[in-house]
């Protein structure tokens, strides 16, 4: 009995000071885009910056508009979004006074396997929402000031179509992130515009297939930025800063190269420019 006892106090004395150790441990705050974690990323990359930097990463995942309203009230040290004409704004209310291209992907249109508009196969992204709209063939908006809310909405632009206006029972707006719109579309055989990164870590996929990828309007770049230790005295300045310098260096470059799903590379590292490869040898 006593060496029952014995035990219980022993693993209860190190649960504490576990506990004591992750309370005393260095942290940060990341307000960051859904598509980092959805994707499975974070999980990949968090560890390895952890354990090289003995800091912890604590992750607030939302839209990256909302990503950067967090930075813009001082509740984040680092935001991690992929909005660049709103980062840029960022920077220009003098949130920030850096931008750091870190990765990139693309954009990618999904759609029921019975493409009730006819776009499956098509690399113009532009002429399949000009078909969807024509068709009023179901579509799904996450509606939530996210980087891909904002890229659809410059692409219906580009499209030509006014969607304020055109409009109606077949555009769905559902104000969630990127996971949960896409268990909408599975639900409703419907369009939406996905980055790559959380469709291929997405499961539920009922009837939705990629339908059209490939055009370059659909480049999808992310960038980091420190929130201004100036205007936010809170901010950990020092912290923020390793994680981005980790980030952006051969290591953390290398680590974000590395994550795949079943072979596939979800997101590709591109510090120092807002390119592609292909886009540079142009």
């Amino acid at each position: 009995m006593r060496t029952w006892i014995r035990n219980i106090v022993m693993a209860a004395l190190a649960a504490f000071l576990g506990a004591q150790v992750a309370a005393q441990q260095p942290f940060i705050v990341v307000a960051s885009t859904t598509s980092t974690e959805q994707s499975g990323l974070f999980a990949h990359l968090l560890p390895a910056f952890e354990k090289d930097a003995g800091i912890s990463v604590r992750v607030v995942a939302v839209g990256s508009g909302q990503a950067l309203d967090i930075g813009r009230r001082g509740d984040a040290d680092v935001v991690f979004v992929h909005d660049k004409p709103a980062e840029l704004k960022f920077l220009e209310d003098g949130e920030s006074t850096k931008r750091y291209p870190v990765m990139y992907n693309d954009f990618i249109l999904v759609g029921p396997e019975a493409d009730p508009a006819h776009v499956a196969g098509g690399k113009d992204i532009a002429a399949a929402l000009q078909a969807i709209t024509a068709t009023k063939a179901p579509f799904v908006s996450r509606a939530d000031k996210s980087g891909t809310h904002a890229a659809e909405l410059r692409l219906w632009k580009l499209a030509g179509v006014d969607i304020d206006t055109a409009k109606g029972p077949w555009y769905r707006e559902t104000g969630s992130g990127m996971g949960p719109a896409l268990n909408t579309s599975a639900a409703l055989d419907a369009y939406i515009l996905a980055d790559r990164g959380t469709w291929l870590n997405f499961r539920n996929r009922g009837h939705l297939k990629i339908v059209v990828e490939g055009d370059k309007r659909l480049f999808n770049q992310y960038g980091v930025m420190l929130v201004n230790p100036q205007k936010h005295p809170s901010v950990r300045k020092d912290l923020g800063q390793k994680f981005i310098d980790w980030l952006v260096s051969a290591r953390g470059q290398a680590v974000i190269a590395d994550y795949k799903i079943n072979g596939e590379q979800l997101f590709f590292p591109n510090a120092g420019t807002d390119s592609s490869p292909a886009d540079r040898m142009a």
